[in-house]
């Protein structure tokens, strides 16, 4: 895990080749560590955030006082007659097996890597 840093005077011949810096893979644990944060951070912020806002908006007129605004007759139509469509599942099954086999690939070469730089120190 640690480099060698051989001392001054030695044998040049006896140098041995320097690993990869444990720094690298802190910084980048510490930059998901910060992203995890911020999501969970901006994530929670949007779930409350209709909770917030939320108003009753009263009637016109009534104890309110008298109001200049007749109400407006609407028609809603129903565009929407059922759910996510199997096909749209499927994809988004096959996009996140994807996206976590690339994920499980990266990390098995990161960690084949770290073994091999380690096997150079010792």
């Amino acid at each position: 895990m640690f480099a060698y840093t051989p001392r001054r005077g030695t044998d040049p011949k006896r140098i041995h080749p320097r690993t990869a810096s444990p720094k690298a893979g802190t910084r980048i644990r510490r930059l998901a560590a910060v992203l995890a944060v911020t999501t969970a951070a901006l994530m929670s912020s949007v779930a409350a955030i209709p909770a917030a806002f939320a108003r009753v908006i009263p009637p016109p007129g009534g104890s309110f006082g008298p109001s200049s605004v007749a109400p407006v007759q609407t028609s809603a139509v129903r565009v929407v007659t059922s759910g996510t469509p199997g096909w749209q599942i499927a994809l988004i099954a096959l996009g996140a097996a994807l996206l976590g086999a690339a994920a499980a690939v990266l990390l098995g070469h990161v960690l084949a890597g770290r073994r091999a730089a380690s096997a150079l120190a010792a």
